[in-house]
């Protein structure tokens, strides 16, 4: 999982950005505007989200209304010129988690990611677990253990699952699973999500009470007992 992703279509700015996050450690990757920043979270994943609110086309402003739709938790600081109340105000409603005027100095920056970061672990570490049989799933690590082994799962089988536990008895509608985690319903993505199943099934096999079911015409649903 990608640390941050900085979406800034200045790229002198970007890159001093991004050279000042990584002398701290974390992984950066960059995206030039709004459109290309939803594709590189929906690839990347990333702890936390920069972003610059005036871009071409897509926004700072739209591009996280729309990971909002799929993602409440992922953190977002805000980067702009734009410092009305008006406008700060509007960021904090789309979901911000910070927001910081230009222009600021990279001490600022990095104090302030560092705190966004360090918020973020907390709570995810405060995850609750699933007990799901023999296997306890912890979301927060993307593991199952069973028996004293530790199994690993993929970021999209870790969250598969979730969505899954989540649900409790009831299904999870294919149509919402492959917009949260895929971003489209297309056929290909649809496919995919059949393999990821499969997987999930594969390693949960230790236990023969735990299945996931296809629901015709719905989705999917986990089943224990």
């Amino acid at each position: 999982m990608m640390d941050i992703l900085l979406v800034e279509d200045e790229i002198s700015r970007a890159m001093i950005v991004k050279d000042a996050l990584e002398e701290e450690g974390y992984e950066v990757a960059i995206a030039r505007d709004g459109q290309d920043g939803i594709d590189r979270y929906f690839k990347e994943h990333p702890s936390l989200v920069i972003a610059d609110v005036m871009m071409p086309g897509i926004d700072g402003f739209e591009m996280v209304r729309r990971i909002r739709r799929i993602d409440k938790e992922v953190p977002v600081l805000f980067l702009s010129a734009r410092s009305s109340v008006d406008d700060i105000v509007c960021g904090f409603e789309l979901g911000a988690n910070d927001y910081l005027r230009k222009p600021f100095s990279l001490r600022e920056l990095i104090v302030r990611v560092k705190a966004l970061m360090m918020k973020s672990k907390v709570e995810t570490e405060a995850a609750s677990f699933h007990e799901l049989g023999l296997y306890t799933f912890y979301p927060s690590t993307q593991t199952l253990h069973v028996g004293g082994e530790e199994i690993e799962l993929s970021f999209k089988e870790s969250e598969l699952l979730r969505l899954l536990c989540e649900n409790g008895n009831l299904p999870v509608n294919t149509k919402d699973i492959l917009l949260e985690l895929w971003g489209n319903d297309s056929f290909y993505n649809t496919r995919s999500l059949h393999v990821f199943i499969t997987k999930l099934r594969h390693k949960l096999e230790k236990d023969p009470r735990i299945r996931i079911l296809n629901v015709r015409g719905i989705g999917y649903k986990l089943s224990v007992g």
